[in-house]
This record gives structure tokens, sequence and C-alpha cells, in this order.
């Protein structure tokens, strides 16, 4: 593979928070010195919204396409017993992560040196429970990676109650055409949280069967405990993704529902 400079990790630190650049002055990740497994940025909280649709448990698998400054994986590891493969294109990410970021080592985090679009064909179909994609350049705005082929990939390799969730930049260009892309190949079954205070908007892409094999209760009450574990505000993404959602009585129980 071929860098330029802006593919070079540079680093700064205010206020105990470390923070990672690729040659520019945009933030590509961050760590919390004293508390490293705290998601700093707004949008890698967001991330973790999959956690109101599955209890985590030890046979799940987690991919996350671009490793940034490992805050989702670091997260992820302390909190979660799921297994996590994290694909980095970027040697030198992998190394600055090792050497500044704290990268975690446990057996059950596996870290692939390659480009998310070549991994992913290579993964059996409906391997994983969850993929997280992150896929930012030294420019920081629109995804590298957005094509209906890179979608399609992604979606081969979710479970049939799989879930994606991409980081999307509400105020640049490509915003829309990914959000197009994401429906297109996930059949609509699409919600987007509101945007962060930075612009970030995180989608959410639900395969055949993410939605219908829970009710809403559940989703309210793991929205309830992620609250009081770690302060995220999920009860508000909950009551966003459930205004967005339909839903029916089934028996007394309120469960989602694919009526249009």
């Amino acid at each position: 593979m071929k860098y330029t400079s802006l593919d070079e990790p540079t680093f700064s630190e205010e206020d105990g928070i470390r923070y990672l650049h690729f040659g520019s002055t945009w933030v590509q990740g961050a760590m919390d010195l004293c508390q490293p497994d705290r998601l700093v940025l707004e949008y890698t909280r967001q991330m973790m919204a999959w956690l109101l649709f599955r209890d985590p448990a030890p046979t799940d698998k987690v991919a996350m396409l671009g490793l940034g400054a490992a805050g989702l994986l670091r997260f992820t590891m302390a909190h979660t017993p799921v297994e996590v493969h994290s694909i980095e294109r970027n040697a030198r990410v992998i190394q600055a992560c090792e050497a500044w970021f704290d990268l975690p080592t446990e057996a059950r985090s596996y870290i692939h040196h390659q480009a998310a679009e070549a991994w992913l064909p290579t993964v059996e179909k409906g391997s994983f429970h969850v993929l997280q994609v992150d896929l930012y350049d030294a420019h920081a705005q629109g995804p590298v990676c957005d094509s209906v082929k890179f979608y399609k990939n992604c979606h081969r390799i979710l479970r049939n109650d799989g879930l994606m969730l991409v980081n999307l930049f509400g105020n640049h260009a490509s915003y829309d055409h990914n959000v197009q892309r994401i429906q297109q190949v996930f059949d609509g079954n699409v919600i987007c949280l509101p945007p962060t205070f930075a612009g970030n908007v995180i989608a959410l892409g639900f395969a055949p069967m993410a939605l219908q094999q829970q009710t809403v209760q559940q989703v309210l009450d793991r929205a309830k405990a992620l609250e009081q574990q770690y302060n995220f505000p999920a009860m508000h993404w909950a009551r966003h993704i459930l205004s967005s959602c339909h839903t029916k009585s089934t028996s007394g129980v309120e469960v989602f529902s694919q009526e249009s």
C-alpha cells in the first residue's frame, strides 16, 4: 500500500485527553488518560446503540471497520464478553494504538491489517452479529468506502438478526448518497440517530430479523440500563428509534412490525 503524509498518525493532548489525528486538525479518535475505556467522543457513544437490541454474549461477534484510536474496541472489550475483529488498513495506526492508545491484547480481540473493502469478501456469509463502520481519511468528512457494493458486502456478513452502524457526517455532500445506498441494501430498514454536536450522524441498518425478535419493552429496559451503567443518553436514542418504527400489539405485548 502507498501512503501519504496525511496517513501519518499525529497526536495532541488537552485536559487529560489524548487525541489521534492524520496529519490534520481533524480528530480521528480520543482516549481519556485516566479512564481509557470511557468513550470520549459523542458519536462513539452512539456507535454503541446496538446494545439497545442485544444482550451481548460470549458467542457474539462484532466487526469494527476502522480502528481509529481504538476507543470502541477498548469500551467493548471492557464492558462486554463478545469477540471483536478490528480491520485497519494503515499499519501505522495499529502501531500508534499499541504505543499510545492502550490497544487491548485479550485473546478475543483480533486485529486485521487489511483494507475493509478487501477484508469483507473474505468473510463467511452471516458471520457477525454487529458491524461498526467508521472509515475516514485525514479530511474526516465523508467515508472513504461508500459504494453499493461495499454496503452489500457489509450486509452479507451480518446474521439475519444483525445490525450495522455507520458513522456519517451530516453536513457533507456524501451524506445523502450514503443514506440512500444503505437504505437500498437494507430494504429501507434504516434509522438515523439525531446528529451529534459535531455533526456526526449514526445510521443503523437492520437485517430482516434484527427488530422482529424483541419487544419494545426490552429495548426500553436496555436503554434504562445503559443510562444507569454508562450515562449514555440511551432513552433518547430509544425513543427516537421507536418514533421511526412501526409497532403492533400481540397478546398485549408491543412488538416491532414491518408494516409500511
